[in-house]
């Protein structure tokens, strides 16, 4: 009777216990086989110009903003994406840098001429 307790304690130390099983129990899965399902993602297709203008022609509701503010003015003089479109051009540092001094060096020929006229005007 004396045994009773500690045998019992004995026995719920062991079934806290957890099992490991042995590797012939457990089946190797082949994952190089297994492809996983890909993410779905949902994609807004974004507007071009064309769209864009379509809709703001069509929907008057765009002719205001905030109810308040007329945007017909700015509707008029929008260029149209054709206008807008320029071929892509690669820049590189030097290029971009010497185009750039070539410019700055002729607007400061040209304001130092322009001084030497005032001043040269009787």
């Amino acid at each position: 009777e004396h045994n009773t307790p500690h045998l019992l304690l004995l026995l719920s130390l062991v079934a806290d216990i957890p099992v490991i099983p042995d590797l012939e129990e457990v089946q190797e899965e082949d994952l190089a086989m297994q492809v996983a399902a890909p993410p779905s993602v949902q994609v807004n297709r974004v507007l071009t110009y064309h769209d864009l203008d379509k809709d703001l022609m069509k929907y008057a509701a765009f002719q205001t903003l905030d109810g308040e503010v007329d945007l017909k003015l700015l509707t008029k003089v929008l260029a149209p994406e054709h206008e807008l479109r320029e071929d892509d051009a690669s820049w590189d540092w030097d290029h971009l840098f010497t185009e750039v001094s070539s410019e700055l060096v002729t607007e400061w020929d040209l304001g130092q001429s322009e001084r030497e006229d005032h001043l040269s005007l009787p």
